[in-house]
């Protein structure tokens, strides 16, 4: 397999802020790349990324489309960009076009990519994915510049196969120009604890208190006023997920990091002072909807809609069936389902996993 310019078509699925960063990226270093997009009359076909030190890179896109057909046809890497909440029905949608070998990169690689495109992993298709994204992105001026802080001094990958996961990682650092590490298998992508736990432990601390018809006065900033009380759930719910990485004895996942480790906060208040402190995340907002007396939660939020039915969810059914004990990990899910009303639960019979023995078979 190779992957010089001329050997490599790519496609980029999704024209949001990692989308726009990874097409502009390619194209940059001379690869024709494809972006789809449900408002390609959006988009300027040659895009730009600015860094904090105000440079700028620019890459022209071969083709912007809203037909995906015409967008993966002659690809044979496929970028997809997409909220967990949408990859089952993407999964449908792409398999009718998947080939023997077509590499379907998962950016970043958690939210059970592998569940919903195991008809096309069984078709052929290389599954790859980074445990998280090159850098903090953010839409400068949609369809035209992205802004992109912080690029990390190392990336993670893995694939299914886990033989393609050194060739991938070669390609994905010259892509950047920064280390990418190959990891044994993709569950250490899949258990990636980060935004599947962060952001559900604030969210149920934000709005413990929630009910239908409530409304609060304003929209706090989601980082930039963490608490000790989100620091502290945090921190336990890490630490359950810790001791259930344990029992998954013959998978090696070391490079599942806790997030105190992550983050160098041992304490709650170290915590909140480091999530506080990170200049490219300081001042968003908190996923919330303006209403006539106030704010009100944002149920269709990804922080909703992803990081607790394809995220949190998704450790919850490995600590079932690893029979590990998760009192805060559940205690958030239930409070999920009873606030939104999604009492869907991702479980692994689903997809013909009823054993320890088979997720060791599968990764």
């Amino acid at each position: 397999m190779k992957f010089a310019p001329d050997d490599l078509n790519i496609a980029v699925l999704g024209g949001g802020n990692v989308g726009t960063q990874f097409a502009c990226k390619c194209a940059s270093k001379g690869y024709s790349v494809n972006l789809y997009t449900s408002k390609p009359e959006e988009f300027d076909d040659t895009l730009e990324i600015v860094d904090e030190f105000e440079n700028i890179t620019t890459g022209k896109t071969h083709l912007i489309s809203s037909d995906l057909g015409k967008t993966v046809n002659g690809c044979n890497l496929i970028f997809v960009t997409y909220p967990a909440n949408y990859l089952n029905d993407l999964g449908e949608k792409l398999y009718p076009f998947i080939r023997k070998n077509v590499i379907l990169f998962m950016l970043p690689g958690t939210g059970g990519a592998e569940f919903a495109f195991h008809k096309c992993i069984q078709k052929g298709a290389i599954l790859a994915g980074l445990q998280r994204v090159p850098s903090v992105a953010r839409i400068e001026h949609k369809g035209k510049r992205v802004r992109c802080e912080g690029l990390r001094s190392e990336l993670l990958l893995a694939s299914i196969p886990n033989s393609h996961a050194y060739e991938l990682s070669a390609f994905m650092s010259d892509l950047w120009g920064i280390k990418c590490t190959a990891l044994p298998n993709y569950l250490s992508v899949t258990l990636t604890p980060s935004n599947p736990i962060l952001h559900p432990t604030r969210l149920k601390t934000l709005f413990n208190d929630y009910s239908e018809g409530k409304v609060y006065d304003r929209n706090p900033l989601f980082y930039g006023e963490w608490n000790d009380e989100s620091s502290r759930l945090l921190i336990a719910c890490d630490e359950e997920f810790q001791m259930m990485l344990r029992k998954i004895e013959r998978l090696d996942l070391r490079n599942v990091k806790s997030l105190k480790l992550h983050y160098e906060s041992n304490t709650p208040e170290e915590m909140t002072r480091k999530l506080r402190s990170i200049k490219s995340l300081h001042h968003l907002l908190s996923p919330m909807i303006k209403v006539e007396n106030g704010w009100i939660p944002d149920f269709t939020s990804r922080y909703f809609a992803s990081d607790f039915p394809y995220g949190l969810a998704i450790i919850e059914e490995f600590a079932r069936i690893t029979d590990s004990p998760v009192p805060n990990i559940d205690d958030i899910m239930k409070w999920y389902r009873q606030v939104t009303g999604d009492t869907h639960r991702f479980v692994f019979p689903d997809y013909g996993i009823h054993s320890l023995e088979e997720i060791y078979r599968l990764y």
